[in-house]
């Protein structure tokens, strides 16, 4: 069964506090609770990002932020990425990467993005043009790797 999808792109202060929560909450449920990994998710970056929100019949279902150069690292930056669990058979992960990068350069003027990958995730942004620079390194306690689009 097909799902629809609609998008939409907000600056911190445009959120409503509605979204804003909807957003922490799904954060939170996958990074801390799925994922068993006890961190401080709000980091005070939120405020200078992008916030792109893929909506499901109403309910939050894929997000991610954006950033600039400098916003976050040297180089632009995509980070935060989910889907929730109950849509992940839908795809919507690749759409949410292929309209981050899109808005990126066409928003931001970014085209060279680095991204913190968890590693399990290495051969998705790798479909997406990503490439592994670092070695594996544990963040919040899960293996990660710097990888960079140019």
């Amino acid at each position: 069964m097909e799902k629809e999808i609609s998008w939409k792109v907000s600056r911190f202060e445009e959120l409503t506090r509605d979204e804003l929560y909807e957003i922490l909450h799904l954060r939170c449920k996958i990074f801390v609770v799925e994922q068993d990994a006890p961190y401080l998710d709000m980091d005070y970056k939120d405020q200078r990002a992008l916030h792109l929100q893929g909506y499901v019949d109403g309910r939050l279902a894929a997000y991610c932020r954006l950033f600039g150069a400098g916003g976050y690292f040297d180089e632009a930056c995509i980070g935060r990425v989910i889907v929730a669990q109950e849509y992940r058979k839908y795809g919507f992960g690749h759409e949410l990467m292929k309209r981050a990068l899109a808005i990126e350069e066409s928003v931001l003027g970014e085209t060279k993005i680095t991204i913190s990958a968890q590693l399990y995730l290495k051969n998705f942004y790798e479909s997406h043009g990503f490439k592994q620079t670092s070695e594996v390194y544990l963040e919040d306690g899960l293996p990660h790797i710097q990888m960079k689009k140019e």
